[in-house]
């Protein structure tokens, strides 16, 4: 996927640490990203383990995003794929 390829169109909080994410292209994922949280540290990050804060992404250039400046921020090709690394 290029910078030409899908964006994401619409995110949807799926439960716990996780969304629903459907591409331009009609693709969608259900992305986990409790992993990712739990294996990288980092006070940056931590925070967005308690659902009460991970529901307060938004949709920003075609991707989702978490905090003013983009705090927690992941590879739209990741996500596309469905697991984030």
């Amino acid at each position: 996927m290029d910078s030409t390829g899908p964006y994401i169109v619409k995110a949807e909080y799926a439960g716990d640490v996780r969304l629903n994410i459907l591409f331009s292209d009609g693709t969608s994922q259900t992305v986990d990203f409790r992993p990712y949280i739990l294996s990288h540290p980092h006070p940056q990050y931590n925070r967005y383990i308690e659902p009460r804060y991970f529901k307060k992404f938004r949709l920003e250039h075609g991707n989702v995003v978490w905090g003013k400046n983009w705090d927690l921020v992941f590879p739209l090709e990741q996500l596309y794929s469905g697991k984030i690394m």
